[in-house]
């Protein structure tokens, strides 16, 4: 179902709408209404892609190299700012890599980790072979989902530190292709760990990679060995001084703000509330978050659709700049009380404010139980 191609909308639709209607009632009539209002929407526009990939690399790399030279702190701070964020939404394409099918729009791929993949050791194949697992329906919420932990029976300390952790992202990536990368291509028994346990862009600590063989393949090794050697030169100019520090500073500094902007957009993104059980595709839907406008903010933190991360995964296929499109058509053809709209939240604040008074209900009742 995942890797069906969005050229041929009829037959995608016909085939989904018939798989929905094994998925319960509710589920079948919220998912075949969405399927047919947005029939026409799957086909990726190669100008919009290709146009905002290039405006968000030209203003990311400007910005960090503002950031890192121009002289007023007021200017370099104001930088670093637009950095963090046009960064994000240029980093944020790899999710809409995973969904492209072979051919839509030929040499993206390839453009993307040129000037935002390699560069800002977030290569593509850290997240293909992964994400798709996440919108697998007996996987989502259970054990063997790589993007999801059950945030909302854990506490408020351990929620803020998994937001905290995202900090240290920046460093992680530079030993994983500074170090690990070289080492394991020399010693077989480390690559092994190092593809299972260090090549997927991932939330759940206990997920293992079990596609080996695409380790292998041309593409990944030459994004591995590119990242490898780009962390061996910025470092090795750095050291000799052929490179100001600043700029090698101010780029981890960067990185580790976008990782954790998407760390907090992360926690906001699902109610994170499955018992590790499968979920139907409704429960599934009600379990993840939609900030559609008339709020502004989640445009920057939650770019390149992120914000509507619902309905992504009730039309995983939609391009994103599709997205909104559908939303609007969804809201004006269901009635007020159809489970469409539970999703909904304000902002990311509403979203991570829910989670925390989920967490801290887990808590008293747990702390509650013994004594019961």
């Amino acid at each position: 179902m995942l890797h069906a191609a969005r050229s041929e909308p009829s037959e995608t639709v016909a085939a989904e709408a018939a798989e929905a209607l094994a998925g319960g009632d509710e589920d079948a009539r919220l998912s075949r209404r969405a399927l047919e209002l947005a029939a026409d929407l799957t086909t990726p526009s190669r100008a919009i892609y290709w146009l905002d990939l290039t405006l968000t690399a030209v203003v990311a790399w400007s910005t960090l190299w503002l950031a890192a030279d121009a002289a007023p702190v007021w200017i370099r701070l104001a930088a670093g700012v637009v950095a963090v964020f046009s960064l994000y939404r240029g980093v944020s394409f790899i999710h809409e890599l995973t969904h492209l099918q072979p051919g839509e729009i030929p040499g993206f791929k390839l453009a993307w980790n040129a000037v935002i993949g390699v560069p800002f050791l977030a290569p593509s194949f850290l997240y293909e072979g992964v994400h798709v697992l996440h919108h697998v329906k007996d996987r989502y919420g259970t054990a063997g989902d790589p993007e999801y932990l059950p945030l909302s029976r854990s506490t408020p300390l351990r929620i803020a530190g998994f937001v905290a952790a995202a900090l240290l992202a920046p460093v992680a990536m530079l030993v994983r292709f500074g170090v690990a990368a070289p080492l394991s291509l020399l010693a077989p028994a480390l690559r092994r760990s190092v593809v299972e346990r260090m090549s997927a862009m991932t939330i759940n600590p206990a997920f293992k990679r079990g596609d080996a063989p695409a380790a292998r393949r041309p593409a990944w090794l030459a994004q591995e060995i590119a990242c490898w050697l780009w962390c061996w030169t910025v470092v090795g100019l750095t050291v000799t001084g052929a490179l100001p520090e600043r700029y090698l500073l101010t780029g981890l500094a960067v990185l580790a703000l976008v990782a954790l902007v998407n760390q907090l957009r992360t926690a906001g993104a699902h109610a994170w509330t499955s018992d590790g059980e499968p979920m139907s595709v409704l429960e599934q839907f009600k379990d993840s978050v939609n900030m559609p406008p008339p709020a502004m903010l989640p445009m920057v933190w939650a770019p390149v659709g992120l914000r509507y991360h619902a309905l992504h995964h009730l039309l995983p296929r939609l391009p994103y700049h599709s997205l909104g499109e559908a939303h609007r058509r969804l809201v004006a053809a269901v009635p007020e009380a159809s489970a469409y709209h539970a999703p909904t939240h304000r902002n990311l604040a509403h979203a991570l404010g829910r989670l925390l008074a989920r967490a801290r209900a887990a808590t008293s009742n747990q702390t509650a139980a013994p004594g019961a």
